[in-house]
Parts: structure tokens; sequence; C-alpha cells
């Protein structure tokens, strides 16, 4: 039966490969001469690796918006500047990075009284689906686990990520019927870092609590054109401006909501029930890292591959291992084989 909410998440994760412990023999030769293995450079063993939760989540939809005003912990200068520069630090590791420096407070400003709460989609029950393979790869392997579940049978179908190219290129081929949503949390990472680039923490966090409030309604026209006045007052970014100048920083937000305009539709989400985080794919990854990422860790290439759907399958509540090892027992004829001698 298709779920109430059918919702697909994906992002990457890290791990490491290890170099081979021997060289290869080169063809046509009985005997290699002993060739030492390439010293890789410091971080050259990393390699991403993909993780796609699929969730079915339960929830109600309302003609009004559940939470007009933005929760209060999304305008905390305390909280805010450590979030995003969390945010950063991951898409960095990632090969991702958001616009902009997360700069602390030199003079806090006091957080406004809570004035509601967001409660997001309930969270009933979850697949994991991850390899090291190539994004095409990973599409069909997240499609065909879509389809077991009864996804493209629901009512509510939605999938999240953040403004990677890959993730809406996943999308676009395999889950064009979905709702398309990019993650708040991310988009709030580039509002934060655009507005604090090139002036002191009070104009910008003023500036930030204005383009945070407006992209919460979905608001995205006023997020672009307050990055267009700004971009007017730092000018365009020159040749010789770093990727952490105000100018590129600016620029680079611009270019995102720009292009992610279509998919930040926040508020007829939260009528619709629909969840606007990936927060569950993250924790997925934290939980999938915790086996397979570690500076100790290093795999072979088919060790990378198998432990990764291990692990997916483990953290799965759909059972997968018990489905496998049922069949696998089914199977048992409790006849040993032999090979015929030729």
């Amino acid at each position: 039966m298709p779920p109430p909410i059918a919702v697909v998440q994906m992002d990457g994760g890290r791990l490491q490969i290890r170099n081979p412990t021997s060289p290869e023999q080169p063809k046509g030769s009985a005997v290699a001469t002993p060739v030492p293995p390439k010293k890789k450079k410091k971080g050259e063993h990393w390699r991403e690796d993909k993780v796609g939760l699929l969730a079915s989540m339960a929830s109600v939809s309302d003609t009004d918006d559940p939470c007009p005003q933005i929760p209060t912990h999304y305008i905390d200068p305390e909280r805010i500047p450590r979030l995003a520069q969390e945010i950063k630090s991951e898409s960095k590791a990632a090969g991702r990075e958001p616009a902009g420096d997360a700069v602390a407070p030199v003079d806090p400003q006091p957080v406004p009284e809570a004035t509601g709460r967001y409660e997001p989609p309930e969270l009933v029950v979850r697949s994991v689906v991850s390899t090291k393979q190539g994004v095409e790869v990973f599409g069909g392997l997240l499609a065909a686990a879509a389809w077991a579940r009864g996804f493209y049978g629901s009512k509510r179908r939605v999938f999240l990520g953040d403004g990677s190219n890959a993730n809406w290129g996943v999308w676009e081929r395999h889950f064009s019927s979905f709702t398309p949503v990019v993650d708040f949390i991310h988009a709030l990472a580039y509002v934060y870092g655009a507005a604090m680039a090139g002036g002191p923490f009070g104009e910008g966090w003023s500036r930030y609590v204005q383009w945070i409030e407006a992209l919460w309604r979905g608001d995205v026209a006023t997020v672009v054109s307050g990055l267009e006045s700004r971009q007017q007052v730092l000018g365009m970014p020159e040749a010789t401006d770093g990727e952490t100048h105000p100018r590129v920083c600016v620029a680079e937000a611009r270019c995102y909501f720009e292009n992610q305009r279509g998919r930040m539709k926040y508020a007829e989400y939260r009528r619709a029930g629909l969840p606007i985080t990936t927060s569950h794919v993250e924790s997925t990854i934290k939980q999938m890292n915790h086996r397979v990422k570690g500076s100790e860790k290093f795999w072979s290439e088919p060790g990378a591959e198998a432990i990764l759907q291990l692990r997916a399958d483990l953290l799965s509540e759909t059972a997968p291992l018990d489905d496998f090892w049922n069949r696998r027992q089914a199977n048992i004829t409790g006849e040993r084989r032999h090979r015929l001698a030729g």
C-alpha cells in the first residue's frame, strides 16, 4: 500500500579507499618487475559515497500555513553562526561549499520570544540505499527501491536535496512526478553567508533576519532583490577575488537562489504537510559513517561497495536482511553440489 507521504532524500558521505598492496603484473609477462605503489597525496584516499533515504511519513494538510512565523531558533544570533559554519564545513568536505564565512557575533542581539513551533511530518518507516558507484547507477537503485515500496502510487510525493546538480539530475530522470524541495537549512547557510559578507555583524544580522523571514514564507523574490542590491553596493566579482571575497559570496548566493527558486515554496509545502529539510538523510549518513568512515578505516574498492550496501540494509526498517536470509533458507535443498569431471 502506498504511504501517506512518500519522501525521497539523497546526499553524499565520505570514506577512504586504500592503495593496492601489490602492483598488477603487466599483460604478457610471466614475472612482473616490482614497482612500488604510487604514494598518494594527503586527502587523495577520500571518495564520495551516495546515500538515499526512502521514508514513509504521516501528516495532515491544511488550507492555512500551520507556522507562518519563522521559528525563533532560526533567528537566534548565537545559534545560527554555529549552524552556518557546520553546514559550510560539511559541504566543503563533500566538495560543495556554500557561499560566505560564518562570523561569530561580537554584540549578540536578544532572541525574540517563541511565537510558535513548526511540527514536521512524522517519520513512520525508512529504508536506505547506498553505493560508491556513479550517480547514474545510484539513481537507478534509488528508483527501484521507491517502486518496490509503492512510492509512485502515493498521492503526496516529495523529493528533497541540497543545491547539488547531481541531486536534481536524479530527480529529473527518476522522480519528476515528486514535488522538488530544496533543503531549508542549506538555503539558510547561503542567506547567512551572503548577509554577513562585507560588513559588521550588526548590519549583516539585520539583513539576515529580513531575508530568512522572507525565505520562510517562500518569498524568494525578496531574497534575490536584497542580494542584487547588496551586489550593487559591493560591486561585481573581479578576476583577483578569492572564493571567500564578499563580492563572490553574494554573487554565488544570487546564482543559487535564482536557480533554485522554484523549489523553495516553503509556505506551500507546510500547508501540504510536506517536509522541508533533509535532516533524516543527514542523520542516516552519520549512522553510515559510524561504520565506514574513520582515520584508520581504509577499504578496497569491492569491500567499500559491499560494506555500504550491508550497512544500508542494516539501517533499513523494512528488514531487507531478514528477507535475504529467509530466501536463502528456502533455497537450501540439503544437497551438496559437486562439479562433474570434464
